[in-house]
């Protein structure tokens, strides 16, 4: 068995770096290699830890494998590549050597695909070999996990695949089976067209904690390894192999063992097939994102009596709050849970994913990159609730936060419970901006909700009628009152990203598979994973317009802008002005001054008007674009432009205990890149009927000075209040994150003079800096403290 273990460690380390998907093209092949007189072109995947259908894209050229550097690169290059390795299309395509960095030369840059062409050397490119770009930069695909039919790997080494890519928990107790998530059960790893066993001689806690990891929770538990040792027993009964499909009960077994597992309540269940071990000898630290990332051997050759004072490796693991299904889970973690959390995810389309942003001195701020890494990253989405993390993202691939960078140059080791106990930097202004902030993808249990809904009639695998799965039967979903909100969630149980557009007439796409309508009543907080989650009608359907054409639809998109207010600026340039009336007829027109101005001598008299400026960022990933195109924008003649959207931002003046006692409000008559960050152009100006919007990277400034741009306080009496500005308050264009879009300030007027203090991003602060500022007693001077 030494020399056989020599021979495992030796060709992993081989192997487990790069996966030998050799591949003609993606037309169906016969067996073996072609020859042609022009250069043969082989494509594989290599990295880890990935599945089979991703990977670093490397290629072979003029007898050499090299890989493809990610400059200009696109899903429409990814979908060449993909058919190239035999998969019908592309979902994804990974940037900065996400899996791994190659070696040898880098063969492509800056290609540019249309996403048609036969061969990835038909596209454009700088030529072969021709690159200025280092491995850290090598391109990887997400390929859709469906082969072309037909297609053969004509040049795959079959002899013993020594890597392991998929691993997954089968569960083997009644009653847990059908149940979401699997917390429990036997690990398995991927073996050629089906599934393998990991011997538990030496299996311990570590091993464990990375398998959980793996599968989406945060800790491992014990496991009574006396209840699963009959598995072994019934696979090896009588000496031959059980018959596939049927099930060992209870009643098998004498009454005294039978006594011992009912407490727990519980049947063994298991297909009886016979045992296939693949691994041996596994051994973690703990510390691993990923199984291939530990030591193990394989077994070679017969593997009849592998593994013979041991059984199948079995792991329990403790799912964390947003996946307990137990009251007793729930109510260990709640006493766990006592105050409020110190870390959160901010920006991401699914759960388990987003910016990473610390609480410290009762103020929300973010992560610089420096030294992020998935050690660090694990860390984060264990404290969370969810497992190992598969990406430790940098350069704010989750947006740009707002306010503090608080922490640096995090080294965690892996084990800490919390990300405050890893060793940290605290930062200094000049070393890091929010274009470098830290982002995690966690690995998540697997919930199935992606299987009960679909799309059906769109153009694009992104858009379509909405489907849901409501038992055994498919249906639409009735469109009264479908919003951008329920349309969030719909793209997140599909695993598309975030909504571009709700939709809520869909007679422009396909109806000829039509099915009836299913579910009505939606409504949804924004947050849901999945759609039953959301509030509706249940099986009592109630919709106004049943028809096709009024079933619900979305349009997803995998990137979203996100604004936010410059809450400073508001409160440096807020100010009081008495306008006579005779100036303020446009703006009534607008409806921008309080009901009781109707009733006012026009035009004598004048209103009283708190104005202030709002810088308005757009720190997302995706351009903000008004909803409606310039066809349907409405003109108003007073003012002399186009309104793109009716209500743009709100702003109120609110008591201490939330009553309102004046609003206003700002269409976005002109949205458009005022100023950019350094390196990043102006792309949307109002002149000439120009096209509106705000750039990634860009801002929207309305000045104090123009009309609307404030709150008609005439009726409001002197007192302590609360001013509020809300951004995209009816949610008609889609973010990546809806919670940041209120500012709050403390305000004491006078009656004749108004002092604004203490503006802030909604979220920005802690429960209890909060709960001061709603609580804040009011000034007693100008003095602000």
């Amino acid at each position: 068995m030494g020399s056989c273990g020599m021979w495992a460690r030796q060709e992993l380390l081989v192997l487990l770096s790069s996966v030998w998907l050799w591949v003609g093209s993606a037309q169906p092949t016969p067996p073996g290699p072609t020859h042609t007189s022009s250069p043969q072109l082989k494509f594989r995947l290599a990295g880890y830890p990935r599945k089979h259908n991703e990977g670093r894209v490397e290629v072979f050229y003029n007898d050499e494998w090299g890989t493809i550097c990610d400059d200009d690169f696109t899903l429409a290059n990814a979908q060449v590549l993909c058919r190239h390795l035999g998969f019908v299309a592309a979902t994804g395509w990974a940037h900065s050597a996400k899996y791994g960095k190659g070696v040898g030369r880098i063969w492509l840059d800056n290609v540019n695909c249309a996403g048609g062409e036969k061969s990835i050397a038909d596209c454009k490119h700088r030529g072969w070999g021709n690159s200025d770009c280092s491995h850290e930069e090598d391109a990887g695909v997400i390929c859709k996990d469906e082969r072309i039919p037909g297609f053969k790997d004509s040049n795959v080494i079959e002899t013993e695949q020594s890597h392991v890519e998929e691993v997954r928990l089968r569960s083997v107790v009644t009653g847990s089976r059908r149940q979401l998530p699997v917390t429990e059960g036997i690990v398995e790893v991927r073996y050629k067209d089906g599934w393998a066993q990991i011997c538990d001689e030496g299996w311990n806690s570590q091993n464990s904690r990375v398998i959980c990891g793996m599968m989406g929770f945060p800790a491992e538990k014990k496991v009574n390894r006396n209840f699963y040792k009959r598995l072994k027993r019934t696979a090896r009964m009588k000496g031959r192999s059980p018959k596939p499909g049927s099930r060992l009960a209870s009643k098998s077994q004498p009454k005294q063992k039978r006594r011992e597992d009912v407490g727990s309540k519980k049947r063994l269940f298991t297909e009886r097939q016979q045992l296939n071990y693949r691994l041996h000898s596994v051994s973690c630290t703990g510390t691993e994102v990923h199984l291939s990332m530990c030591s193990f051997e394989f077994y070679r050759g017969n593997t009849s009596s592998a593994c013979g004072a041991g059984m199948p490796a079995v792991v329990s693991c403790v799912p964390g709050p947003l996946f307990a299904t137990g009251n007793g889970h729930k109510k260990k973690q709640r006493q766990q849970q006592q105050g409020q959390p110190r870390i959160r995810l901010k920006g991401g389309a699914k759960v388990g994913e987003g910016r990473v942003e610390v609480l410290k001195s009762s103020e929300w701020g973010t992560i610089c990159d420096d030294r992020w890494n998935l050690l660090s990253a694990s860390v984060v989405c264990r404290e969370l609730g969810f497992g190992s993390a598969k990406e430790a993202l940098t350069g704010a691939r989750m947006g740009q936060g707002t306010g503090p960078i608080h922490i640096n140059e995090v080294q965690c080791l892996g084990t800490e419970k919390s990300l405050w106990s890893c060793p940290f930097k605290n930062i200094t202004q000049e070393d890091c901006k929010h274009t470098e902030d830290a982002a995690v993808r966690c690995n998540i249990p697997y919930m199935g909700y992606e299987n009960l809904i679909r799309l059906a009639g769109g153009r694009t695998t992104f858009e379509g009628r909405v489907e849901v799965k409501r038992g055994s039967k498919w249906g639409t979903v009735c469109s009264d009152g479908w919003t951008t909100k329920e349309a969030m969630v719909a793209c997140r149980q599909l695993g598309l990203g975030y909504s571009l557009h709700a939709v809520t007439e869909t007679w422009y796409w396909d109806a000829s598979n039509v099915t009836e309508m299913v579910m009505s009543g939606v409504k949804c907080a924004g947050h849901e994973m999945s759609l039953s989650h959301c509030q509706h009608h249940g099986t009592s359907l109630n919709c106004r317009n049943t028809g096709t054409r009024f079933a619900a639809g979305v349009i997803c998109s995998e990137t979203a802008s996100d604004l936010l207010l410059h809450a400073s600026l508001v409160q440096e340039t807020a100010y009081i002005e008495d306008r006579p009336l005779h100036m303020l007829y446009c703006a009534a027109e607008e409806n921008c001054l309080s009901s009781s101005a109707r009733l006012a001598n026009w035009p004598y008299g004048h209103r009283r008007l708190l104005r202030f400026s709002s810088q308005i960022h757009n720190n997302g990933r995706a351009d903000f674009r008004p909803k409606a195109g310039r066809h349907s924008w409405v003109w108003h003649e007073c003012h002399r432009h186009y309104h793109s959207m009716d209500i743009f931002t709100h702003y109120d003046i609110l008591t201490p205990n939330g009553t309102k006692v004046a609003e206003g409000h700002k269409a976005s008559f002109c949205l458009e890149d005022t100023e950019c960050e350094e390196d990043v152009a102006k792309r949307y100006e109002c002149a000439n009927f120009g096209e509106q919007g705000i750039t990634v990277g860009c801002w929207d400034l309305y000045r104090h000075d123009i009309d609307c741009q404030w709150i008609d306080i005439t009726d409001v009496k002197p007192g302590n209040y609360i001013l509020q500005v809300v951004i995209n308050p009816n949610f008609e264009v889609a973010e990546s994150d809806f919670t940041n879009n209120a500012m709050k300030c403390n305000c004491k007027y006078d009656g004749h003079r108004i002092w604004v203090h203490s503006c802030h991003i909604g979220d920005a602060l802690s429960e209890e800096a909060n709960k001061r500022f709603e609580q804040y007693p009011g000034q007693l001077n100008n003095q602000i403290s």
